[in-house]
């Protein structure tokens, strides 16, 4: 009787082992793996980070830029000025989105910079956006360039000519400091005039 106890304290103390061993290894992988995410420079809480963010990017590229270029937070509870801006069908993981792009419509340009919820994958909504946006929604002009990533709680899209979009695009990643996974589109019907 004595024997069988020790054999089952035996058994109880090499499971606890295990447990812990298990407990540790994932731990460790998991700590390995949000530090292998990259991290932004820029810290985003609130719409005005996401205007200050564009405010930075545009700051030295006013040659570069189409013109009467107008930031505004956008409502993300109607869901045709969300699908219209951003090529998302809901607004459930996203706290909120800030646009600029030219008062005149006949430029095909769209900066756009959405703030995802806690918890909500930035990425995969970087992807959803390059994948749905309408690059036609100008009607007389196309977005020429899409490019599209995320980096912490930020997920951004920018959709222009070439000369637009590039320039800005490779600004915002110097700004942010690093990002997640890379979605470019490129549409080589897109009309080159871009409007006046």
């Amino acid at each position: 009787m004595e024997e069988n106890k020790r054999k089952n304290n035996k058994t109880i103390i090499g499971v606890v082992i295990a447990i812990i061993v298990i407990i540790a290894v994932a731990g460790i992988a998991f700590a390995i793996y949000n530090n292998s995410k990259p991290k932004s420079n820029v810290q985003i809480t609130s719409t005005q980070d996401m205007e200050n963010l564009i405010n930075t990017v545009y700051e030295g590229q006013e040659n570069v830029l189409p013109g009467s270029l107008m930031t505004q937070t956008i409502d993300i509870s109607n869901a045709d000025i969300l699908k219209s801006f951003t090529g998302l069908s809901s607004s459930e993981n996203i706290d909120g989105v800030v646009v600029s792009e030219p008062m005149m419509s006949s430029q095909a340009y769209s900066f756009v910079l959405v703030k995802v919820k806690d918890g909500a994958d930035a990425n995969a909504i970087a992807k959803e956006m390059s994948e749905n946006i309408d690059t036609r929604k100008w009607i007389c002009v196309e977005a020429e360039k899409l490019y599209a990533t995320s980096v912490d709680n930020l997920a951004v899209l920018v959709m222009s000519s070439d000369e637009w979009a590039t320039p800005v695009y490779n600004k915002l990643k110097e700004v942010l400091g690093a990002h997640d996974e890379e979605y470019t589109k490129e549409n080589s019907s897109a009309s080159m005039d871009q409007g006046i």
